[in-house]
């Protein structure tokens, strides 16, 4: 089975990415890799207005697989993780997270680099990646921007999960609706917001939009990018967390 499916509307006007990984959409460096030839098969669509991704099931995923984040895989997974937030960055439309049930770590973060995030009530989000011995480098550069200093370092550093009427309240969601109205209610935003309009004029709108967060991103991350992999992988306790996790026990740390 696939870990990545699109369905494009019979006007070409909204692609639809869904995560399919049978463990809580797990991410995958090689659900990454279907993602990003998806996005890269959008350009040429000059129609598009919408692109939307969200998760099979009852949750939009639990984060990013564990075991890739291990010291001899992670230096793939995280800059491959990058490209694919550079990606949605560049997607020549107006992209939205449709969250549900869980958005965790890199799924969060996935969220993190779309235009909208639209959510169930049942939703929740978190960074919970410090308590393994880790931190999360998209949204360090993402998440201060969007909802402010303060809120962001309490995310990351304390690894809070936090409902998305919270989320909502702090500017990030854009509405929070029963799960069973939520795909309704986007719709209407669409039918709403974007439908009338020149897709022309809203793919240069969103571009612009983005445009200050793309700089910050594109002088950001790749500095927190190699914090990441040439400090804090050479701590003991970075490779400890992961390892704790597969064995399923608590972390020894030894603050080293």
């Amino acid at each position: 089975m696939s870990l990545v499916s699109v369905r494009f509307s019979p006007d070409r006007s909204r692609a639809a990415f869904t995560l399919r990984h049978p463990k809580g959409n797990i991410i995958t460096a090689e659900m990454v890799e279907a993602l990003r030839a998806g996005f890269e098969g959008l350009s040429p669509n000059r129609h598009l207005k919408l692109v939307t991704v969200e998760g099979a099931g009852t949750d939009f995923s639990y984060g990013a697989s564990i075991p890739e984040h291990a010291p001899d895989q992670i230096a793939h997974l995280l800059p491959l993780m990058h490209r694919l937030v550079s990606d949605l960055l560049g997607t020549p439309a107006v992209t939205a997270a449709i969250v549900r049930g869980r958005c965790l770590g890199g799924g969060f973060e996935l969220a993190l680099a779309c235009d909208f995030i639209f959510a169930a009530d049942d939703a929740q989000f978190g960074l919970p990646e410090v308590g393994l011995g880790v931190f999360p480098p998209a949204a360090a550069a993402l998440l201060p921007i969007r909802v402010g200093v303060a809120r962001a370092t309490q995310a990351i550093v304390t690894g809070e999960t936090r409902p998305a009427i919270e989320w909502r309240d702090a500017g990030l969601v854009a509405f929070v609706a029963p799960a069973m109205e939520l795909e309704n209610k986007v719709e209407r935003w669409f039918s709403t917001h974007l439908a009338p309009k020149s897709a022309a004029a809203v793919r240069h709108a969103a571009a612009a939009a983005r445009l200050g967060l793309v700089e910050h991103v594109r002088a950001t991350l790749p500095k927190l990018e190699r914090l990441y992999l040439d400090d804090l992988m050479r701590t003991h306790d970075a490779a400890e967390g992961v390892q704790a996790f597969m064995d399923k026990r608590q972390p020894v740390w030894t603050d080293e």
